[in-house]
């Protein structure tokens, strides 16, 4: 099953990409995988801060493909312990769809992005930096699946 996460911003911190970097390369296996996908933000000048989120939610829409289950990664969504998170990916394992878990940008998540998400999905009750959000979504997946497989990572 492919767990892609599909993220606002293209110039992230060496310490956020080598994050996201080791959760993913831990599931490189034949069951699971972690794939994330950078879009650029839109161009921001004065007022118009609403139609570069709007342009950003079309290009993570597009990159998300048909087909895929989206997850919307909202402040305002569910939150989730690992094991709840556990039991939705097997569930929808035996699905077969892939899973694309998008985090938005500085200004948030594009309301197209959000409407067509199955899942609001909280990381936790804080807006955290995007870049942050990226590798806590990946460390959470990464944790989940341990769960699942019966990996020693996760202890409750």
């Amino acid at each position: 099953m492919l767990l892609h996460l599909v993220a606002a911003g293209t110039r992230m911190p060496g310490w956020v990409n080598a994050g996201y970097r080791d959760y993913a390369d831990r599931l490189q296996g034949a069951d699971y995988r972690m794939a994330l996908t950078e879009i650029a933000l839109g161009k921001r000048s004065g007022d118009d801060v609403a139609r570069a989120v709007a342009a950003e939610g079309e290009r993570m829409l597009a990159a998300t493909g048909t087909g895929a289950c989206l997850v919307a990664l909202q402040v305002h969504g569910e939150a989730w312990s690992t094991a709840r998170l556990a039991r939705w990916l097997d569930d929808r394992s035996r699905e077969g769809d892939p899973l694309a878990f998008c985090i938005g940008g500085p200004d948030g998540l594009a309301a197209a992005v959000d409407a067509k998400a199955r899942l609001r999905w909280s990381l936790s009750p804080l807006t955290l930096p995007h870049g942050l959000a990226r590798v806590v979504a990946a460390e959470a997946l990464y944790r989940a699946v341990s769960l699942i497989k019966g990996l020693p990572y996760h202890r409750a």
